[in-house]
């Protein structure tokens, strides 16, 4: 492999022997891009010698379309505010910049050219947010994935009534309809909130340098690095009002992570609320059908578990704690700076990942596919004491309390004691607990 990166690079991977994964690579290029939008600002400013600039523009490129890889190969566990993960980028750019510049004995510096005008400190939040942004995006188109599929389900089953329970005790009657479109809309609410928080990520603090006081950054190429950087990602990013603020601090960051927990939450519910529907076959509910895909046990013989499920429960506990780390990464923050950034990112990051490859997965294998069996769940609400809260309004509740009491002691459903009792027809039956 030929080695486009230098001595700073070098101390890393000998400082942080570490054997974690790598710094994310949607990291990696997001940072490229900042590097190629700075590059053009130089070049419009006339800060930077054209040659260097489009050297640096054909490099950066070259990284985004995933041609060096292999170059950056620093853990993502590792100290100093991520330093390294910048001066890494820096160095391959200017490795590759000055061997496409090498006809003409040009030589580009990592600090002095690649690094014009920005600081670790301004670089490194800005390509998290727009890593996040692209993440996002794509997590949001398999969130509506999963909710499109919730809401068919409940079109498909909209008028099948079925026993509604609280406390895991029988309750009233209700529809799979409600149900189903109870879960997709708990999910819209969460979806929008996480679209809120990632509108807000167009606001960065690029150009603030090291401590957001625009120390060597002209304001030429702060005018210029905002429009290039926008049209290069395809986002409508902007400087936020106060780009001390937003280096200091990173509770953006939380907020984002803090609402992926949140829609991870609710959709782990909905996970436990399918595995407790379709548990079973015959020892359980078993009112709603799951696609068998695998053998559940390597001893019982024909045991199939709810395995997608499961995952949305796991996705959650994972999620969860990566929210706690990067709390306290943005509680780590010191004065002027907010130093925990590589674990945050990567923490950020794997969050959005999973997600969407979890989520994906459940709305296409498992609530896609599913199916309610109606005669169990049609069994259940006759067997239950549901109907009983309907009849209150025109039996009164003492009269009802005597027929669920005598329902659990004979056995006998309320339908066929209010019959038996005389106290309604079957029509006014039927008007009554219709739902």
């Amino acid at each position: 492999m030929k080695k486009y990166y230098g001595p700073q690079t070098e101390m890393a991977l000998g400082n942080f022997p570490f054997n974690t994964t790598r710094v994310q690579l949607e990291f990696i290029y997001a940072i490229a891009d900042v590097k190629r939008a700075a590059a053009f600002a130089h070049k419009k400013a006339q800060e930077l010698n054209n040659d260097i600039a489009d050297a640096i523009v054909s490099a950066c490129k070259e990284i985004t379309d995933g041609k060096h890889d292999e170059q950056f190969s620093l853990p993502y566990f590792q100290g100093g505010a991520g330093t390294s993960i910048n001066m890494n980028v820096n160095e391959v750019i200017a490795g590759r910049a000055s061997e496409i510049l090498k006809d003409k004995n040009i030589k580009v510096h990592p600090n002095d050219h690649v690094n014009m005008g920005q600081s670790t400190n301004d670089v490194n939040p800005s390509a998290l947010k727009i890593a996040s942004l692209r993440l996002g995006k794509v997590f949001l188109e398999m969130s509506r994935e999963l909710i499109s599929s919730l809401k068919k389900k409940a079109l498909d089953y909209k008028s099948v009534p079925k026993l509604g329970r609280t406390h895991l005790q029988d309750a009233v009657p209700i529809t799979f309809g409600d149900e189903f479109k109870s879960w997709a809309d708990a999910l819209s609410r969460d979806e929008a909130r996480i679209e809120f928080v990632l509108a807000s990520f167009e606001e960065l603090n690029l150009g603030g340098t090291a401590v957001g006081n625009k120390i060597n950054a002209s304001e030429a190429y702060i005018a210029h690095v905002y429009q290039e950087l926008s049209g290069i990602t395809g986002l409508k990013l902007r400087p936020g009002a106060n780009l001390m603020s937003l280096t200091s601090s990173q509770t953006d960051f939380c907020a984002l992570s803090q609402a992926m927990t949140l829609y991870c939450l609710d959709a782990s519910k909905i996970a436990s609320d399918i595995r407790l529907l379709s548990s079973g076959p015959n020892g359980g509910i078993g009112e709603i059908i799951l696609q068998e895909l695998q053998p559940g046990s390597s001893i019982m013989p024909g045991k199939v578990n709810p395995v997608l499920p499961e995952s949305v429960n796991q996705l959650y506990f994972l999620v969860s704690g990566y929210n706690l780390t990067i709390e306290h990464c943005a509680h780590g923050s010191q004065l002027e700076l907010g130093v925990m950034v590589p674990i945050l990112a990567e923490s950020l990051l794997s969050s959005l990942k999973i997600t969407e490859e979890v989520i994906g997965n459940f709305a296409r294998q498992c609530v896609a596919t599913l199916q309610v069996n109606i005669e169990v769940a049609k069994g259940h609400l006759e067997k239950s004491t549901a109907y009983a809260t309907l009849l209150v309004p025109k039996l009164g509740y003492d009269t009802v309390s005597r027929i669920v009491k005598e329902s659990r002691e004979s056995g006998k459903s309320i339908r066929t004691l209010v019959y038996e009792k005389k106290l309604l027809s079957e029509k006014e039956f039927d008007t009554m607990t219709k739902l």
